[in-house]
């Protein structure tokens, strides 16, 4: 018989990549988990519909009860006020558009939460 052991290890995990250092945005540092963390906690809602373990109504109560349309829309508001705060010149065409879509994108989730 022999005295080697044989491992019945599958794997070793040495190490676990994030999502930010996949994407490239780990110099933001605790900001770059924030955006994937709040994604998954919605993928977690939709696949729950999916799988039949939630009503969509009552997910969808929830998240209007929590007002996430208005905080992705402040996440929005905010980021064109920082475009146009950061322009050196306000009639920059460029900036404006940025701006302009990132305000328009806010009004866009606005709305589509009052439809539902």
């Amino acid at each position: 018989m022999s005295d080697e052991k044989t491992s019945m290890e599958i794997a070793t995990i040495t190490r676990v990549e994030t999502l930010a250092e996949r994407t490239g945005t780990a110099e933001l540092g605790e900001l770059a988990a924030l955006a994937p963390a709040a994604a998954a906690a919605l993928n977690l809602l939709a696949d729950a519909i999916k799988r039949g373990q939630v009503d969509q109504d009552a997910v969808v109560e929830a998240l209007k009860a929590a007002r996430i349309d208005e905080a992705f829309a402040a996440v929005l508001d905010a980021a064109a006020n920082a475009v146009m705060a950061d322009a050196e010149d306000p009639y920059d065409f460029d900036d404006r558009l940025a701006a302009d879509n990132l305000g328009g994108a806010a009004s866009d989730v606005r709305r589509l939460f009052h439809w539902l």
